[in-house]
C-alpha cells in the first residue's frame, strides 16, 4: 500500500480551513518542522532582507541544500490566513493562501513585507532616540521595514506565545505565531 508523507505539497490533506473555521473550531494547528526549527533533515536558511531561501543538514555541513519544501503546507490542518508578528518590529505580517498557506508562502510574504514596505514618520518616532539614530545609520536613506531589524535578518523558527500574542493584539488565536530571527 501506497503512503503520502505527512508534510508532502498537495490538496490531499482535507479541507483548508477558513479564519471563521478555525475559531469556531477553537483547531490546534501542527507546525511543519521546518518552520519549527525541529526537521532532523533540513534545517532552513532564509534570509529576510534578500529573500534567499536554502537549507542545509546537519549531517552534510559542507554544501547548501535547495529549499524543494516550498510546497509543504505550513500547518496540519492546512489554513487560509497565518499571522505572524515578532517582537522586534512592530508590524503583523498576514500571509493568505484559499488553497492552505505553503512553506513558500511565508518566505515570500514575509521578504516582500521587510523589503517594499517603509517606515511610516510615526513608526520611526515611536521608537526611543537612541535607537532612532542607529536606524538612521542603518538605513542611510528612507528606512524599508527590513532596516529595523538591523542584524537580526535571518529566520530561525516560528513559535506559539499566547500570552505575548494577547498583549501585541488583543487576543490569541490558533494561527498566530511569533517569529524569531537570528543574526546567522
Amino acid at each position: 500500500m501506497d503512503s503520502v508523507a505527512k508534510w508532502a505539497a498537495g490538496s490531499a490533506y482535507g479541507p483548508v480551513l477558513s479564519q471563521t473555521d478555525l475559531y469556531l473550531l477553537n483547531a490546534e494547528l501542527e507546525l511543519n518542522p521546518i518552520l519549527a526549527n525541529d526537521s532532523g533533515s533540513f534545517q532552513l536558511i532564509f534570509n529576510l532582507s534578500t529573500g534567499q531561501t536554502n537549507g542545509y543538514n546537519p549531517d552534510s555541513r559542507d554544501r547548501d541544500i535547495p529549499f524543494t519544501q516550498k510546497d509543504e503546507p505550513a500547518t496540519l490542518p492546512r489554513v487560509e490566513e497565518l499571522i505572524i508578528i515578532t517582537e522586534v518590529s512592530p508590524w503583523c505580517t498576514i500571509i493568505k493562501n484559499p488553497q492552505g498557506v505553503t512553506l513558500g508562502d511565508v518566505c515570500t510574504t514575509m521578504f516582500k513585507e521587510y523589503s517594499e514596505k517603509m517606515v511610516t514618520e510615526k513608526e520611526f518616532d515611536s521608537l526611543p532616540p537612541r535607537q532612532q539614530e542607529q536606524l538612521r545609520r542603518y538605513a542611510q536613506s528612507a528606512a524599508a521595514a527590513g532596516d529595523w531589524l538591523r542584524e537580526k535578518v535571518f529566520f530561525d523558527r516560528l513559535v506559539k506565545k499566547e500570552g505575548y500574542a494577547k498583549q501585541r493584539l488583543g487576543y490569541h488565536a490558533p494561527n498566530i505565531f511569533v517569529l524569531i530571527l537570528s543574526t546567522y
